[in-house]
């Protein structure tokens, strides 16, 4: 339902902007533009699914050759007792959690083409959980056909705290922006390292308190202060070890330690199936083929969310905010030097490309190593694309009634906007 009206309104406050554009501007090119940008977007959409139809193919692959060998619940018994927190209405050692665990440890490598995969088959197994928990209830006369069609469609609380945990884009290993801050010049790439993982973090710890607030879900234990204190331990010791390294050094480890970790992955659950004695390479054919069929059922969802950014961005709404954040800052003020690297915040939920190119021009107008131009990096590291993971991975499970999960993603987003502007002040102010 939320995704109902934010795509109604994108459109919306798209035409009026572009009609005062019009009339009172006379701007004659921003109608086309709209219509342009429309086209532009559905063909990007349709070449974005194309592209993922491949490393869909290959990491479903990959997960049922894992599932095969017993990794995945390997997995989901040892995190039992942590995600019982998180996910409680996941049955106990249910392979979902080996799923959600590989898919939240792809995004902390910065392996986006892995994560979507494993996001998506998370979700595949978390409606299977759904629809047999309709079905007991259709069977007990708890619910009638209708009631339960429409369950079908509704986002439950599980999904919801996964997909929170996708937005809030935890990231340890942000290798893409590093490898942009050395095209464009930077004389320490790897600076933004530790800026990056400190606001991701704020970013994700934000997110998952909010929606276990709105689940009711008691966080407040002695299993999760453990867990949460290893988090936090293990990420200060990231933070001691990286920051001892040079800028060549931290690139090098950075990247390595990534690609070794996912070759291992990869390699494991090959051997794994290989003891207990499982066909590997059908089962990798058999996983690849649902990969196929997830790519097709997502398009008409990345076209939908994907139209209705371009048409906000062409009619040059996103550029009003922008001019009114910065007068407000004035207003107030406040330093308003942050608002250059805004439109790559702003963007951030909406568009990864998008905020990509505007953490891209920040970097050429002001320079890869001015406050803007790393502001504009950690933006992009500290959040992810709320709103295409929204569409992409609800829409792979055919949920239409997402409930409470934009507003906490959204939540997530605004505290990683927050931290990151004050981790750059004390870092880079």
């Amino acid at each position: 339902m939320v995704l109902n009206y934010l795509w109604i309104g994108f459109f919306l406050v798209a035409f009026a902007v572009a009609l005062a554009r019009l009339v009172f501007f006379g701007d004659t090119e921003v109608f086309p533009a709209l219509v342009n940008a429309t086209f532009d977007a559905s063909k990007s959409a349709f070449d974005i699914a194309l592209g993922l139809t491949g490393a869909l193919a290959l990491w479903l692959g990959i997960m049922k050759i894992g599932e095969r060998g017993g990794v995945v619940d390997m997995l989901a018994r040892a995190l039992s007792p942590l995600f019982r927190r998180l996910f409680p209405e996941i049955p106990a050692n249910h392979p979902a959690t080996g799923s959600i665990f590989m898919n939240i440890a792809a995004n902390m490598l910065g392996l986006d083409n892995a994560a979507t995969p494993l996001g998506l088959k998370a979700m595949e197994q978390m409606q299977d959980i759904n629809k047999a928990n309709i079905q007991t209830q259709r069977e007990n006369g708890s619910i009638s056909h209708e009631q339960a069609a429409q369950l079908e469609q509704t986002a439950t609380n599980p999904m919801i705290m996964f997909l929170v945990l996708n937005t809030s884009g935890l990231t340890i290993v942000p290798i893409s922006i590093m490898a942009y801050r050395a095209q464009q010049g930077a004389a320490q790439p790897a600076d933004i390292f530790l800026p990056i993982l400190l606001a991701t973090f704020f970013a994700t710890l934000v997110g998952v308190l909010a929606t276990a607030a709105v689940q009711r879900i008691r966080l407040l234990t002695p299993a999760t202060f453990v867990a949460l204190g290893v988090i936090s331990a293990a990420i200060a010791a990231l933070v001691f070890a990286f920051h001892r390294l040079d800028s060549a050094a931290m690139n090098t480890m950075s990247v390595s330690a990534a690609s070794v970790i996912l070759m291992a992955i990869l390699c494991g659950f090959i051997v794994a199936a290989l003891i207990k004695k499982e066909n590997v390479y059908d089962a990798f054919i058999e996983g690849a083929r649902e990969g196929f069929t997830t790519a097709v059922r997502i398009i008409p969802y990345l076209v939908a969310i994907l139209v209705a950014i371009a048409v906000f961005r062409a009619s040059g709404a996103l550029e009003w905010v922008m001019n009114g954040v910065r007068a407000l800052a004035q207003a107030f003020g406040a330093d308003a030097a942050f608002v250059d690297a805004l439109p790559t915040a702003l963007l951030r939920p909406l568009s990864g490309s998008g905020a990509r190119g505007m953490m891209l021009d920040a970097m050429q107008q002001h320079g890869a190593d001015s406050f803007v131009g790393r502001l504009a990096c950690i933006f992009q590291g500290s959040t992810d694309t709320t709103f295409y993971i929204l569409a992409v991975y609800f829409g792979s499970v055919g949920v239409r009634y997402t409930r409470h999960a934009a507003a906490c993603g959204l939540l997530a987003d605004a505290a990683g906007i927050a931290a990151a502007i004050a981790v750059a002040v004390l870092f880079f102010g």
